[in-house]
């Protein structure tokens, strides 16, 4: 497993991280269905078996569930094998399984305080606001993150789904260690402006959902869509649903070819895929199974060509222009 240092920090991490979104179960609005707690605790155990040194998840995942079974996994390893976490603020629960925005001093000190003790440690490695939303509160709950580091309740602090104005305004006020943004295959925007940023000023970039949420596993098919729980988020995502659904599973038909050639599967063409930025210091793979992160974790010492690098994009061109197309017919119908 390949390392990389986040940013201008200390923090020296395997190219793959553990997403925990998945595991949070699905009894909140973007649950992923129901999940067995002994599965996710044993997917833990075996990402840090394969060399996956940190953990990403977040106060909302499953409203509190998520850190709870990440903390009770890391506490059952042996000290000197615990790996580094991550985690994030500003999702509040609004009861019902719905979420709440604030980042308010005393809210987001309230969230550390009890992701503490979920996660059962003294000390987060990387805090991280989770959305800046709402936008008029990211100065006050970012001068909140600088103070619980001066308190040593956590080591480097960040964002997640920041823009470049939203960057900078923080950054006036403290250095922000990392941006932890989507990107994938499919969900590339941020390459335009925010990752030449994010290199140009030392930001530490790690980003979730590298294959697509699933659609760029090469497992996922049109009758696994249809059979998604209501539980499960992605039930509503246009992604996975018809059109978009057929030219992504198109897309991914290709994807196999290129692979196939490689001696990868799908899930590490897309992962490499991810790693071969060099502002990217990590792609967070979602796992709740231990076989889906063994599946997964040899993409950390996968290296994309610059030959393969072209023949995915001849690829994601062929599915713009379906995407395209799609939307020029459903303009017409209007």
């Amino acid at each position: 497993m390949q390392t990389r240092l986040l940013g201008s920090t200390d923090l020296n991490l395997s190219v793959v991280g553990l997403g925990t979104w998945a595991i949070g179960g699905g009894e909140w609005a973007f649950g992923w269905g129901d999940q067995d707690d002994d599965q996710a605790i044993a997917a833990i155990k075996r990402a840090v078996d394969v060399g996956v040194n940190w953990i990403d998840t977040a106060a909302v995942y499953g409203l509190g569930k998520s850190e709870t079974l990440v903390g009770k996994a890391v506490a059952e390893l042996p000290v000197g094998d615990r790996p580094l976490i991550a985690t994030k603020c500003g999702r509040t629960n609004a009861g019902d399984g719905q979420i709440g925005k604030s980042l308010q001093r005393a809210s987001v000190i309230a969230e550390c305080e009890a992701s503490l003790k979920r996660l059962q440690v003294d000390c987060i490695d990387l805090y991280q606001m989770h959305w800046p939303q709402p936008d008029e509160e990211i100065e006050e709950g970012w001068e909140t993150l600088v103070d619980l580091k001066k308190q040593g309740k956590v080591r480097h602090i960040g964002v997640s789904n920041h823009d470049v104005s939203q960057l900078q305004r923080l950054q006036s006020i403290h250095p922000v260690a990392s941006l932890q943004p989507p990107y994938s295959m499919i969900s590339a925007d941020v390459e335009n402006e925010i990752m030449p940023f994010c290199g140009e000023n030392k930001i530490g970039v790690v980003c979730y959902s590298p294959m697509g949420k699933g659609l760029l596993t090469g497992s996922f098919n049109v009758a696994r869509a249809r059979d998604l729980s209501e539980k499960d988020h992605r039930s509503r995502d246009p992604r996975f649903q018809s059109p978009q659904l057929e030219i992504n599973l198109e897309f991914v038909t290709g994807l196999n070819d290129i692979a196939k050639d490689l001696g990868w599967t799908v899930a590490e063409l897309s992962i490499a895929w991810v790693l071969r930025r060099p502002e990217v210091t990590s792609a967070i793979v979602g796992a709740r199974r231990p076989e889906q992160i063994e599946q997964t974790a040899i993409a950390g010492t996968r290296v994309m060509s610059e030959d393969t690098t072209g023949e995915v994009q001849r690829l994601l061109n062929q599915r713009s222009e379906a995407l395209a197309s799609m939307d020029g017919i459903e303009q017409a119908r209007v």
